[in-house]
């Protein structure tokens, strides 16, 4: 199985699992890497500045109900062929909590749901994340390669 460095966003430790890999608990948010063709969309949210869809599980849904959900509010995307890829743990002090990843392929563009939260969205390549993404370091670069990799196998099928 292929291993991941671990990584830093402020005080919290970052480690990435590949699927099969799961979560020993339900979690707390759920991140999407949605793709058309060699871009990837990312948008420009409030206070963490251009990333992919991410947030929240809420009470009542599933960390695939989440993506969707988020997709649609922060990017206006409507998402197909999407599969999980693998989860994040994220340590900081005594707690520990986890993040569902998926990827998906990009159905459709429509109107951003949460223009309170997102000012804006970009289809981007590979090479242009480094540039601009929030929070960019090994960890982050090969769990997009990951993704990519994932999405591109599944398609071969």
């Amino acid at each position: 199985m292929k291993r991941f460095p671990a990584g830093q966003y402020g005080r919290q430790r970052l480690q990435f699992f590949a699927a099969p890999f799961r979560a020993p608990i339900r979690a707390f948010a759920g991140l999407v890497f949605p793709w058309q063709g060699d871009r990837v969309l990312v948008a420009d949210i409030l206070g963490r500045g251009w990333c992919i869809p991410s947030g929240r599980v809420e009470p009542t849904e599933t960390s695939l109900d989440a993506v969707r959900r988020e997709a649609q509010e922060e990017a206006g995307a409507t998402l197909k062929d999407i599969q999980y890829i693998g989860c994040y743990q994220i340590s900081e002090r005594q707690e520990v909590r986890w993040a569902d990843c998926y990827v998906a392929r990009i159905e459709c563009l429509g109107e951003i749901g949460m223009k309170e939260e997102s000012q804006g969205r970009k289809l981007v390549t590979m090479a242009e994340l480094p540039e601009m993404y929030h929070l960019w370091n090994d960890l982050t670069r090969m769990v997009f390669e990951h993704s990519k990799c994932v999405l591109d196998r599944c398609h071969e099928k």
